[in-house]
């Protein structure tokens, strides 16, 4: 049985609640992070995304008992309804004070998000929503951009893992769109790509081979606020689990799919 608009919007109000702690970890320890491993090339890992981990972990299980949880690191149940959390998105850019990282939360039902909230915790900023109800950035509507794609500047992400695999079919891609744009950037963390994009403030996004938690909660986002997420090959449902996704303002995406469709 499919999750109510009353329910959703409880589940909402933990989901802020948990990225919010999970962000204050963030916050506290910013600059000063001991502890980090590399668990894949360019892929890192420190003590305070475990730290910020286990703190929404207990304030989703306190507001929510009984949902299944998963966290980018350590793990957890997946099931029909479940939560994905990434607890700190841009590991590599808070290892090296650059304060674009998000804290991403969000519940899936059935193959489909239906909350997401992405907090930047440095910027002071809560992007949030869930299905039905539209997307919000700190209590104020969202829509995406209505830029023409000529006139568009969209976000993108370089492949890190399996990076030699990837950069065949990512190169010629990006080499299109920066031709075809206005222009490209890469601030490395998808979860706020994602939520800019909602914002409007990129008019569109195109990255792959992301987690779950990179991407359910952001997506979930440009979708409330009137955008189109799909993956490279225009499937509205295979991102979620593949992580090959395009996202953007309805035009946008269309001339992003054309990019992208065929390129893997």
């Amino acid at each position: 049985m499919s999750l109510g608009p009353r329910e959703l919007d409880e589940l909402l109000g933990a989901a802020e609640t948990a990225a919010r702690a999970g962000g204050g970890v963030v916050v506290e320890n910013y600059g000063g992070a001991r502890q980090s491993r590399e668990k894949a090339p360019g892929d890192w890992v420190s003590e305070i995304d475990v730290a910020s981990e286990a703190t929404i972990r207990a304030e989703l299980e306190r507001l929510a008992p009984g949902v299944a949880f998963f966290g980018e690191e350590t793990g957890g149940q997946r099931g029909p309804l479940g939560w994905f959390v990434d607890p700190l998105d841009g590991t590599a850019n808070f290892l090296h004070r650059f304060p674009a990282v998000g804290v991403s939360v969000a519940l899936v039902e059935g193959g489909h998000p239906v909350v997401g909230v992405v907090h930047a915790p440095m910027l002071g900023e809560t992007y949030s929503g869930r299905r039905g109800g539209g997307a919000f950035r700190n209590g104020e509507r969202l829509r995406v951009s209505t830029r023409a794609p000529e006139q568009a500047i969209c976000a993108t992400g370089f492949p890190f893992r399996a990076k030699a695999d990837r950069l065949d079919s990512y190169f010629p891609v990006f080499k299109a769109a920066l031709r075809g744009l206005e222009d490209l950037r890469r601030a490395g963390s998808a979860s706020l790509d994602l939520a800019w994009t909602a914002s409007g403030t990129f008019d569109g996004y195109f990255e792959q081979a992301l987690g779950t938690w990179d991407v359910a909660a952001g997506a979930l986002l440009v979708r409330e606020a009137g955008g189109v997420v799909t993956d490279w090959e225009g499937d509205d449902r295979a991102w979620l689990t593949s992580g090959d996704i395009v996202a953007g303002s309805p035009a946008v995406h269309e001339r992003l799919l054309g990019l992208t469709r065929g390129a893997q």
